[in-house]
């Protein structure tokens, strides 16, 4: 009897143990997006046909499929009642930005979700692999589509231009491609990697060449599907709204010399955090505007006397900060070149066993995505013995890709 009670309890806790290392394997995040990896399936034991009904019924443009992989993401999203709920309460001030944007382009209006499994419509996120921004742009893509990164700004993380660059992206995507499963799709891992698994299915149906596509990518797609069910139908799994600290009532002032964002929060009488969340492109708080290049600053709604404040601190000081502009996208690693240097703006570094892109790029100051730009590096992999090109002057030496990491 005792063996019996022994053996059953030994299975009970083996069960426990696979369980919970499997579910810690399912909510693993990737390298690049906020998607969690699951397991791939290849029974569907819970058909859920309501499940298929309710995204029938908010379906517009785009397919929102109902399958196996889109319910895996329901479960899981629809579970993390927290982190919805932070998106529903952030919706109600980023998705009118995102759907202006969107339709300036004609893209559907239901791509506005995507920063949810990008970046949690987190506008200061940034990946391993330096994807930044609520649209999770990559160095090389976004300087391609207009965005400007130089030491006091970081076009990625401002929410407008951000939106912009990626409609357009989105312009491009289905043109080349004319589906807008396959453009999302792209999105995550270019347009290049699509055709690629379009030739090999010898299909143009996301749900056939999806086996052909990488890991990450298979299951963007359906994660993007259940999150906007789950935006959606919200309340069916008890999902409620947070608050946040973002107000919809905001205006916008354009600025034409630098002004420190400390002191306009001083002005208006609002905390600092406050005031950059709103403006998070700003890198060093620091408005780099001028008269040739007027920056734009968003402010919450405030008093008359507030504003006299602020106008009375736009054009009666200006902040004492070095004004020399850097084009390069981290500024903060960023070191003055000695006369010296700049006679030899390229130098070449071999590549050591051990090293990596991130380790190299750390050494000399510069982005990763600079380095696979300047050596024309499509991944990560580096051997040893390899020589890499290095601008010491990174103005002028960025060739645009319009692909993702």
């Amino acid at each position: 009897m005792r063996l019996i009670v022994r053996f059953v309890s030994y299975c009970i806790l083996a069960f426990t143990c696979f369980t919970a290392a499997a579910q810690q394997r399912m909510l693993q995040i990737t390298d690049t997006t906020y998607v969690p990896v699951v397991e791939e399936a290849t029974t569907f034991y819970n058909h859920n046909y309501m499940y298929k009904a309710r995204l029938d019924s908010i379906q517009k443009i785009v397919p929102l499929s109902y399958n196996e992989y889109v319910q895996k993401y329901i479960d899981i999203y629809a579970g993390r009642k927290d982190m919805m709920g932070k998106m529903l309460g952030l919706s109600g001030y980023y998705f009118p930005i995102f759907e202006k944007a969107l339709k300036s382009y004609n893209i559907p209006e239901e791509i506005k979700y995507l920063p949810i499994i990008e970046s949690s419509m987190n506008p200061h996120a940034v990946s391993r692999v330096g994807a930044t921004g609520l649209w999770q742009f990559m160095f090389a893509t976004a300087k391609g589509y207009g965005l400007n990164m130089d030491n006091f700004v970081d076009e990625r993380k401002d929410p407008i231009q951000a939106s912009y660059a990626a409609a357009a992206y989105f312009r491009d995507a289905y043109e080349e491609l004319g589906d807008w499963l396959l453009a999302i799709a792209a999105y995550n891992c270019g347009m290049g990697n699509v055709n690629r698994a379009i030739a090999k299915a010898d299909s143009r149906d996301f749900w056939e060449i999806r086996r052909f596509l990488p890991m990450e990518t298979r299951n963007y797609v359906p994660a993007f599907i259940a999150a906007v069910y789950v935006m959606n139908y919200s309340g069916k799994h008890e999902i409620k709204a947070q608050r946040t600290v973002f107000l919809k009532n905001t205006d916008t002032i354009q600025v034409n010399r630098f002004v420190s964002l400390p002191s306009l929060a001083e002005a208006l009488n609002i905390e600092v955090e406050e005031l950059w969340s709103l403006n998070p492109s700003y890198k060093k708080k620091i408005v780099n505007g001028s008269e040739l290049s007027p920056k734009r600053v968003i402010l919450p709604k405030v008093s008359l006397a507030s504003f006299t404040r602020v106008y009375e601190l736009l054009n009666e000081t200006e902040a004492d900060v070095d004004k020399h502009i850097i084009l390069a996208s981290n500024d903060n690693q960023l070191k003055r070149k000695s006369k010296a240097e700049r006679k030899s703006p390229i130098v070449y570094h071999k590549v050591a066993p051990g090293q990596s892109l991130i380790g190299i790029a750390n050494k000399y100051h510069v982005e990763v995505q600079d380095l696979k730009v300047w050596n024309n590096l499509k991944g990560s992999t580096i051997v040893p013995g390899q020589r890499l090109k290095i601008y010491s002057n990174t103005e002028g030496r960025h060739t645009a890709a319009p692909l993702r990491g």
